[in-house]
């Protein structure tokens, strides 16, 4: 399956797309932030894909009119990983390219999986986290309209450190209710 947003194809990770994986999961500015570790080789990166990537609903993120993907994100139905998630709830995770932040990618693209959640799958509820100092994290998911739910103290990250954990969360009715609010924006008239 294809996703589409305004600039951006979320579509399937393939093997084919190691070499990319690699020249931005390689960076140390970001996997250890997000919990998981430095790429090592494209081999592993390959091996990422096939392992982990390769999961239902994880999507390769792609600016439209490129090739290769530049960041990662996923809908996660994993309860074991959250256990405040609920049969009808989702997580979601994501990812960029440290050349591509601040860009907007990952909320636009974070918006698509909150629409493909609500609309496609029948989701009730939606889930998003980030480790204690991820401040990027945080504010894609206020932006997207998550709402802080509950801090984890003590949580072991996949690097296998001990880490403080923040959970979002984002009901149907308030996803629906941020839809039809108008999008405005402030300006600065003063000189």
């Amino acid at each position: 399956m294809i996703l589409e947003t305004k600039r951006l194809l979320l579509r399937p990770w393939t093997e084919e797309d190691a070499d990319a994986l690699y020249e931005f999961a390689k960076d140390p500015r970001v996997g250890p932030i997000a919990g998981w570790p430095v790429h090592t080789s494209i081999e592993n990166s390959r091996e990422i894909i096939r392992d982990v990537l390769s999961a239902p609903e994880t999507y390769a993120v792609l600016l439209k009119g490129t090739e290769k993907p530049v960041g990662s994100v996923g809908i996660l139905f994993d309860k074991s990983q959250n256990p405040s998630m609920d049969d009808r709830e989702a997580e979601i995770g994501y990812w960029i390219g440290v050349p591509y932040w601040g860009q907007g990618y990952i909320p636009e693209a974070v918006d698509e999986l909150l629409r493909r959640c609500f609309q496609d799958l029948a989701c009730t509820g939606v889930w998003c986290a980030y480790y204690d100092g991820n401040l990027k994290s945080k504010r894609v998911q206020e932006k997207c309209g998550f709402r802080y739910h509950h801090t984890a103290e003590g949580v072991t990250s996949p690097l296998g450190d001990i880490r403080t954990e923040h959970y979002s969360y984002l009901t149907k009715q308030q996803w629906e209710s941020k839809k039809r609010q108008p999008h405005t924006k402030t300006v600065n008239t003063s000189t």
